[in-house]
């Protein structure tokens, strides 16, 4: 076997079976399914064992979030390359043929993202990778877009975990998800952290998924998602950041984090997204900071022009897309 798909669930027995499903018409064989369940309450663990019972399953004894349950899966794993996949997912039947053929172009890879498609507007994209800004901002690329754009293979900052494929033996190497983060922005972390030791990630067009979106938290934003993705945001570039580079970018991320906060002032999650805040700065220290290495003094370079390009990126796109409503 060459792929794991490592399938984190909570609560999502109505999504199973039509993800289950999408993975048996697959064109590309060589790879097996774990399901790794978050102490679920309604009832997936029962549904999982009398209707897959082919499938391996990891029954959790409470509910410790994303990155531990991946984290489990991937360590118990034994093929060269992992998927990760949201449950509220379909799979076009090319997708794991297309996800190998990807990754395996460079040694280098770490992680290769999906295209994925919003499963009840399949015209529009809901990610075609991640990036990140100096603002602090984690940009979910292409997400509202129509799905003719991002038809060609690329790099991209991080992967987008709900539906991507990892080279395994590099956690080894760099870590593995970080549990402090429970969800939320930690696919953006271990990418960042992947590309300080000179790895890198990338897009392929061709990998299709259709997702749901916020199948296991319920809604785009609520009090829940906003408070642990600002704290969240906090842990993430105070960890990847070497303290020069922080002082250096401190006035951008301070404006990104201001905004961010009025944005959630005008939307009714404002003392969420600042309690999130504080919570991170509280605990930011206690938190495991990538060690700095002059070897990596190139990779940081790189790292840094890309904030810088895709801050830009990020603003020409929305004066596109909000101002002049193209």
């Amino acid at each position: 076997m060459k792929v794991t798909i490592i399938i984190p669930n909570y609560n999502g027995k109505h999504f199973m079976e039509p993800c289950l499903k999408s993975l048996a018409e697959q064109t590309y064989k060589d790879f097996k399914i774990l399901v790794v369940d978050n102490a679920s309450s309604d009832g997936s663990v029962e549904y999982m064992q009398n209707n897959y019972p082919e499938i391996e399953l990891i029954s959790l004894s409470e509910n410790y979030g994303f990155s531990k349950a991946v984290n489990v899966g991937i360590k118990h794993s034994d093929t060269p390359y992992v998927i990760l996949l949201n449950n509220d997912t379909t799979v076009d039947s090319h997708y794991i043929e297309a996800m190998v053929k990807a990754i395996e172009k460079s040694p280098k890879i770490f992680s290769v993202s999906s295209k994925m498609i919003q499963m009840y507007h399949p015209d529009l994209i809901d990610s075609a990778g991640d990036l990140y800004t100096l603002l602090g901002w984690g940009v979910c690329r292409g997400s509202g877009r129509p799905i003719n754009n991002y038809t060609k293979s690329d790099e991209i900052f991080t992967a987008c975990a709900g539906a991507a494929i990892y080279r395994r033996c590099i956690f080894e190497k760099i870590g593995y998800f970080d549990e402090n983060h429970f969800a939320y922005l930690e696919d953006i972390d271990i990418g960042y952290r992947a590309r300080i030791y000179g790895y890198y990630n990338t897009y392929c067009p061709h990998a299709l998924v259709y997702h749901v979106g916020s199948g296991t938290s319920g809604s785009k934003y609520n009090a829940f998602k906003v408070k642990l993705s600002a704290r969240n945001n906090i842990y993430l570039v105070y960890k990847n950041m070497p303290y020069i580079q922080l002082a250096f970018n401190f006035l951008p991320l301070a404006i990104g984090f201001f905004v961010k906060y009025l944005f959630f002032i005008k939307i009714g999650w404002g003392k969420e997204y600042k309690e999130g805040l504080l919570e991170g700065f509280h605990n930011m220290k206690e938190q495991k900071k990538v060690k700095f290495n002059f070897l990596h003094l190139g990779n940081y370079f790189t790292i840094e022009i890309d904030l810088i390009r895709y801050t830009f990126a990020y603003i020409k796109d929305w004066f596109t897309r909000k101002l002049l409503k193209k």
